[in-house]
């Protein structure tokens, strides 16, 4: 079976992309007779002699207009030696997100440079940005030698000083080959106008190049996007893990742990498309895979080895490529992540620098990252990412980000390792165990719109179980909004932010063996959940208390008058009248009004922890 490559094409406008393109798909004769007979017509149209080979992949009529690419096309073609997909991806600088999208796969990149015009600034983003996107190949294609008389010398001159610029590059295979495009010199075949260049045409050297050893072969990983349990009495017992195998291999035979839970089994039989049995499942595979033992794992989680593992980390190093014009990337702002089959939550803990990708010169003083431009974050999860560096694996090493309010892509990343500040900050375990503790401690979370008695309720279980020697202490969320949460705002994101650090403080508390009673509309059940996990990664008890009062009861309490304030506009994002609430699905407790005063809800809440 011949082997797949990807190829991304780049270079500054008008040096010739989508002619060398159309002239690999012309002469490699991997164009349908209808296709050309639609370039010719149009090509006439606009007063050339033949065909304009460029119209082959600039498919707007934009595009077609001014004789620019603008957006990413792909075009697939094959030889008898290989198949090919080639992206055509566009020159100007406001279409760099363009670029980096149309790169972000490929296993090798052409850079068009003008013979004439010589190695432009354009020409050296390029190469940075197919460094940074970790393209192992690079081959930079001096174009219209044609019109500059196949010189030797020019061709020499932009070789000397682009490898001069790629020696300060990541790049592991540099080649240069002279083209013209136009009249298919060394695209195809080799040029008898050049013969002082003694290398192979453009095709020639695509067919041969070797990227079996590219990608990761040796980190196994699988991330679960869905377990399949089908019906019937011929799958009774069946639970498959699928996903797309994103470096490495599986057998059957193979030991794998699953993360986060780090417990292990061994691999029974790992399926193909249609049931297919196989005996080994490789990196790029469709498979699911079948365990000996029936573990609890779920989409997000990933499958790897006991003595390989990614690291797992909620502290992210990353460059990132901003795509969104209307927004822009600051500190504290909060988006959702995806990274290979996980959706969390992740907020910008600090910009470190804007990368100018011409100079790149690092601006430590940018406070923002706009349309097209680079920088280095440092992120912060609410559930861990299982991932690798991007430079080792580019499915576990990227991840894209997503506005929570506008559900738009806003940004592309690579992942360059865990934070430095926290990889390197280890937990300083003290010497008084849990167990040494006289007490032992939990958190009791209480939930509900604002009015349904959360901390009357919590005030008195705090009472009762101190009263009893247990010692316990309430959150409410208003008291540490005077302090400890006191710059954060009511959006959804700085909610998120408020259950997170009240979820850190009740930890360390259920820890010291107190009781933490925390009492906080935490509308959002992702939030909820994120503290739950928190609590679970450290074998801490968490209840999830709802007070289950409608919302005209609540109203009518209003006992600090602000849903009358919110009636009336003046308090905007206010739960349950101008922001939702997302009530529990499973709670550990459920109270009502109708269930009985303060008091008979707090002996509710006593007599399930007597029980438990």
């Amino acid at each position: 079976m011949s082997q797949l490559v990807r190829i991304a094409t780049t270079g500054s406008v008008d040096d010739g992309k989508s002619t060398l393109i159309g002239r690999l798909l012309f002469d490699g004769k991997a164009i349908f007779e209808d296709q050309l007979g639609a370039v010719e017509a149009a090509s006439a149209a606009r007063g050339h002699e033949g065909p304009d080979l460029a119209l082959l992949t600039d498919g707007l009529r934009a595009e077609r207009e001014q004789g620019i690419t603008i957006d990413v096309a792909y075009r697939y073609f094959a030889t008898p030696r290989r198949k090919f997909i080639i992206a055509d991806t566009p020159g100007h600088l406001q279409y760099t997100r363009n670029m980096v999208t149309g790169a972000s796969t490929a296993d090798v990149a052409l850079i068009l440079i003008d013979a004439r015009r010589g190695v432009l600034e354009q020409s050296r983003r390029h190469a940075f940005l197919a460094s940074l996107l970790g393209i192992p190949h690079l081959v930079v294609c001096v174009n219209k030698m044609d019109l500059v008389d196949y010189a030797q010398d020019r061709f020499d001159d932009i070789r000397t000083e682009f490898a001069s610029f790629a020696s300060k590059l990541e790049i592991p295979d540099l080649t240069f080959i002279p083209v013209s495009a136009l009249t298919g010199d060394n695209v195809v075949t080799k040029s008898a106008a050049m013969p002082w260049y003694e290398g192979p045409a453009l095709l020639g050297h695509l067919e041969d190049l070797h990227v079996a050893s590219d990608r990761n072969l040796i980190d196994a990983r699988l991330p679960v996007q869905y377990v399949i349990r089908p019906q019937g009495a011929d799958f009774h017992d069946f639970r498959g893990y699928a996903g797309t195998v994103a470096g490495g291999s599986f057998r059957p035979g193979d030991e794998v742990v699953a993360l986060p839970s780090g417990f292990t089994s061994t691999v029974t039989h790992v399926w193909g498309p249609g049931g297919t049995k196989l005996e080994e499942a490789s990196t790029g595979q469709a498979v699911t895979v079948e365990l000996a033992d029936q573990l609890d794992v779920s989409r997000g989680d990933m499958l790897c080895r006991p003595n390989n593992r990614p690291t797992s980390t909620q502290d992210v190093e990353a460059m990132v490529c901003w795509m969104d014009g209307d927004l822009s990337l600051s500190p504290d702002s909060t988006y959702t992540i995806l990274h290979t089959t996980r959706e969390t939550r992740a907020s910008v803990k600090d910009l470190e620098y804007r990368l100018d990708i011409n100079t790149l010169h690092r601006d430590q003083e940018a406070t923002a990252l706009g349309l097209n431009e680079i920088g280095r974050v440092r992120l912060r999860t609410q559930k861990p990412l299982h991932l690798d560096a991007y430079r080792r694996n580019r499915d576990t090493g990227s991840f894209i980000l997503i506005d929570e309010a506008t559900h738009r892509t806003v940004a592309a990343g690579m992942i360059l390792g865990a934070s430095q500040n926290t990889a390197n900050i280890v937990w300083h375990s003290g010497s008084v165990t849990r167990e040494q503790r006289a007490t032992r401690g939990m958190t009791l979370w209480f939930t509900g719109l604002s009015g349904s008695g959360k901390s009357t309720v919590a005030v008195e279980v705090e009472r009762r179980l101190v009263a009893s020697g247990q010692p316990a202490y309430v959150l409410d969320g208003d008291n540490l909004r005077h302090g400890l949460n006191s710059g954060l705002g009511f959006s959804p994101a700085d909610r998120a932010e408020n259950v997170r650090r009240v979820a850190e403080v009740a930890r360390l508390m259920a820890d010291a063996g107190v009781v933490a009673i925390v009492s906080l509309v935490s509308p959002y059940r992702a939030d909820r959940d994120a503290a739950r996990a928190l609590h679970d990664a450290d074998g801490l008890s968490f209840l999830e208390v709802f007070m289950d009062t409608p919302l005209e009861i609540a109203e009518a309490r209003d006992p600090k008058g602000l849903y009358a304030k919110a009636r009336t506009g003046e308090i905007p994002e206010f739960t349950g009248i101008s922001a939702p609430y997302e009530a529990p699905l499973r709670p550990e407790l459920l109270l009502r009004p109708t269930d009985g005063d303060a008091g008979a809800l707090a002996e509710i809440v006593i007599d399930h922890l007597e029980r438990r």
